[in-house]
């Protein structure tokens, strides 16, 4: 009988499911996007409704799609937005409030409060985290402060806390299980990651109650099993879970000490599998969880540009400058160049190795001759800055330039955007074959759980590389490029 396994990739903008065979073949791919909530300027919310709704749709596509028996569903794999913040009843299973999104600044004056405190070299060291709120410790203190009655309904019991991977396994269980991998949890100010355990002293700082808080489970094992789903038979394990950073460094066979990858989504993620040991970066990097499997654990270094993709929808949908987020390429290599314009897509502050919550974005460089072409080209342009920033501080850290990495996500589609890219880092690039690694690594990461693949080297020997991308640019210029990025981004 054939064997199949489900990945659900619960992204920013939208849920995707896929359908793979037992040689990782894509047998059906559907996504669907839910809208976004923005409450205030810096805020940032999902209805969890609508992700349900979404994903639900996608999975019922990709089923169809795929033309499978239930019984040849063999696992399920979750890979997911991180940081993303909700509290739900416990026994309604309604949310108490929309999620707080992973992107949202509202926490940041907390953040700062606690940084004149003195904690955040005390958090660093136990969770690999800044203090900044991108995570999701400070977004439960705002939803237990903000909520009428919610502090107390958590000390009680009432409340569940989780990301969005813990939301997605309590739905599909029904309402059973209360979970999340470890890789989730080292994104939540809550869990100390040596010991991969949630931290007393730490919930005492956020004073958030260790009764709402799922368990920390390893990436790859079964979860729970699906109950009452539409478009899914009841009994099929949940198997895999991983933060969808995480999750892409799986798919892209990452699985050597040095091996990175960068995923351009909503967000681009630069990471590097740092090995079996805890790791804290001196440059403004975060120390991250890669995956457990079983009792094998590997941790990783991890730069975050919180806008990346997100900078092509605003171009699309705030300005108006093309009907879909493809034709960005098409209209930036309409000229040659950005004609001096910089963008700094600081649209939700600068993260990583920068970490100012205050920073916004900024176009600078601006005359009578600029044109929609130049801005885009900017743009694009301003997506690869931020990930050379990332690149320099993870040299930084390990003492050395960062080796040929691999790149994915949608963003990665865009030849002109990845040809920048090489040309900043002085580094060849190679795009996976299958883009969907994210999706891939929450695959695998199920079907290591229930045994369709028996470990990592079987994944290592599926990958297949797509393009790759050499450096072209003189030196001269890319100085020059360098030079004004810099400027650009002390302005901002």
């Amino acid at each position: 009988m054939a064997r199949y396994v489900l990945a659900i990739d619960q992204g920013t903008t939208g849920s995707t499911a896929l359908v793979l065979d037992q040689r990782l073949t894509v047998k059906a791919k559907a996504n669907v996007e839910f809208r976004q909530i923005f409450p205030k300027p810096g805020w940032v919310e999902h209805d969890l409704d609508d992700i349900w709704t979404a994903t639900l749709k996608a999975v019922g596509t990709a089923m169809r799609q795929a033309s499978i028996k239930p019984a040849e569903l063999q696992a399920i794999g979750i890979t997911n937005q991180r940081e993303t913040t909700l509290l739900w009843d416990r026994h309604s299973g309604r949310p108490i409030h929309n999620a707080i999104v992973w992107q949202d600044r509202r926490t940041a004056d907390l953040c700062n409060e606690l940084k004149a405190k003195g904690k955040e070299p005390w958090i660093r060291e136990k969770t690999g985290l800044v203090l900044d709120a991108y995570f999701s410790g400070t977004k439960v203190r705002w939803l237990l402060d903000h909520v009428h009655g919610a502090q107390k309904r958590a000390e009680n019991g009432d409340v569940c806390f989780g990301t969005i991977d813990s939301a997605l396994l309590w739905k599909l269980t029904g309402g059973a299980v209360h979970a999340t991998d470890v890789t989730n949890a080292s994104r939540t100010l809550f869990m100390d990651l040596e010991k991969r355990a949630w931290d007393d002293e730490l919930l005492a700082l956020f004073d958030v109650p260790r009764a709402v808080l799922p368990a920390i489970r390893p990436s790859a094992g079964v979860f729970g099993t699906t109950k009452g789903v539409r478009g899914l038979p009841d009994g099929i394990p949940i198997a895999g879970i991983a933060g969808d950073q995480q999750s892409a460094l799986v798919g892209q066979a990452c699985f050597e000490e040095g091996e990175a990858k960068c995923t351009y989504g909503t967000g681009a993620f630069l990471l590097m599998n740092a090995g079996p040991k805890k790791v804290t970066s001196r440059h403004g990097l975060l120390g991250t969880v890669a995956w457990q499997v079983g009792d094998e654990v590997a941790y990783a270094l991890e730069g975050s540009a919180f806008v990346a993709g997100a900078v092509v929808q605003w171009l699309r949908d705030g300005l108006g400058l093309f009907e879909k987020s493809a034709d960005v390429e098409k209209l930036a290599s309409s000229v040659p160049d950005s004609a001096g314009v910089v963008f700094v897509p600081a649209l939700a502050g600068l993260g990583a190795p920068h970490w100012r919550q205050e920073a916004r974005g900024l176009i600078c460089g601006l005359h009578r001759g600029v044109s929609a072409a130049h801005l885009a080209r900017a743009a694009l342009e301003g997506v690869a800055f931020e990930i050379h920033d990332l690149a320099q501080a993870m040299a930084q850290d390990i003492g050395k330039p960062v080796p040929m990495f691999r790149v994915d996500g949608g963003a990665s589609a865009n030849d002109l955007l990845m040809q920048f890219q090489a040309d900043l880092l002085q580094t060849p690039i190679e795009r996976a074959h299958m883009i969907e690694t994210t999706a891939l690594g929450a695959a695998f990461l199920a079907g290591l759980g229930t045994g369709i693949w028996a470990g990592l080297k079987e994944l290592r020997n599926a990958w297949r590389p797509g393009k790759q991308f050499k450096p072209k640019m003189k030196a001269d210029a890319r100085a020059a490029h360098l030079a004004r990025w810099k400027s650009a981004v002390d302005r901002a």
